[in-house]
């Protein structure tokens, strides 16, 4: 597998680290951490100024046609600059949507493609699983159309959103709507949660009565549609573990060589190097298991959704271990308030259970084999 970026990938790669490190850097999301949103209308603005939104988006639709391992190098930036925009939610609904014959689907492609509009995806439920089967929202046909009641949780970036994608279950079956997010009967709360730096919001749905054209899919369509959104997610959330993970990599080794102890850098003790060494090590494996699964998507191989699963299996727990390698080098440092290093711990561990957590994704690997599919090719 060739790992190695094309020009035009290198210099998107550059391009979106140089707008961070120069114009938002990580004192930026500590600003947006008590404001009522914690989101950065104007590294968004910048950020659609260089297709961030409209990477994925077909040519025809106003995008700029590229591929899901494009989309996952930008979200790996992302993550190393702990940035606080809707990337992930906006290019999963975008994708979704792009599929659909929806009557606005143009119009919303086009406004999602130059940043006046974001879109936020209302998939989890509490205590259900990361799949199609945890579903538990529901979705009745009335005079007008249908209406909606249920309950998600962890809706990143609801709370800024004007429309969303909502999976419910009508007539036994997934099927997929979209919702403004100001209609009536629909309530976005903003949850307290680790990470600090982002918004999740609980979206409750209250009776909330759609036009007939708002259903987008249903049936076997809804479920494939549905599974690709998953898988989609999740190699964008492990691309973004991935950017933490070598970002917490570079601090650890900046700090080791410059912390004097006994006279000499930190850096320079045997004991040293090797939790260095490990951690560049699965930093390393978790970027190509992360790409391999971008790259499957991207040729719809049959076993993408394994990929996806072994990507996240694997990256969940090594950006956790790298965390924890990253804190102790630090001396504990890394727990006060005033030292960056703690934000990025907090992004890791919720990514870590997004989109469902090591375990969850670990036995749908075990399912799989069970069923004896022939394993995927490393």
């Amino acid at each position: 597998m060739d790992f190695e970026l094309t020009d035009e990938q290198r210099g998107m790669v550059d391009t979106t680290r140089a707008l961070l490190a120069t114009k938002f850097p990580v004192e930026t999301a500590r600003k947006l951490i008590d404001t009522a949103h914690g989101f950065d209308p104007q590294l968004w603005r910048r950020g659609t100024d260089l297709g961030w939104p409209a990477l994925g988006v077909a040519e025809d639709d106003g995008g700029l046609g590229q591929q899901i391992v494009d989309l996952a190098l930008v979200a790996a930036e992302l993550g190393r600059g702990l940035a606080s925009v809707p990337f992930s939610p906006v290019v999963v609904t975008a994708d979704a949507l792009s599929r659909t014959g929806h009557p606005a689907r143009s119009a919303l492609l086009q406004g999602i493609c130059d940043g006046s509009v974001i879109a936020a995806w209302a998939f989890a439920e509490f205590s259900q699983p990361w799949s199609a089967a945890g579903i538990t929202a529901r979705a009745q046909r009335s005079a007008e159309g249908y209406t909606l009641t249920g309950s998600k949780v962890c809706v990143q970036d609801a709370d800024i959103a004007q429309v969303l994608l909502i999976d419910a279950v009508l007539d036994g079956r997934p099927s997929r709507f979209l919702v403004p997010a100001d209609a009536p009967g629909v309530r976005i709360e903003r949850q307290t949660t680790l990470d600090v730096t982002r918004s999740y919001c609980d979206v409750t749905l209250d009776q909330v009565s759609t036009e007939a054209a708002a259903l987008i899919a249903d049936g076997d369509a809804a479920l494939g549609a549905i599974t690709r959104s998953l898988n989609l997610a999740t190699v964008l959330n492990c691309a973004e573990m991935v950017g933490i993970g070598e970002r917490l990599l570079a601090m650890t080794t900046d700090y080791v060589k410059e912390r004097v102890q006994f006279g000499r850098p930190v850096g320079s003790f045997q004991a040293v190097k090797h939790k260095c060494a490990d951690m560049r090590i699965w930093a390393q494996a978790s970027a190509a298991a992360t790409y391999y699964a971008a790259m499957a998507l991207d040729a719809a191989h049959p076993q993408a959704d394994r990929a996806a699963s072994i990507a996240k299996a694997y990256v969940s727990d090594a950006v956790n271990r790298i965390s924890g390698q990253a804190l102790q080098l630090h001396g504990g440092i890394g727990f006060t308030w005033e030292h960056d290093l703690h934000l990025y711990l907090r992004r890791a561990r919720v990514d870590a259970m997004l989109c469902g957590d090591a375990g969850h994704h670990r036995e749908l690997l075990c399912r799989s084999l069970e069923a004896g599919l022939t394993p995927v090719a490393s």
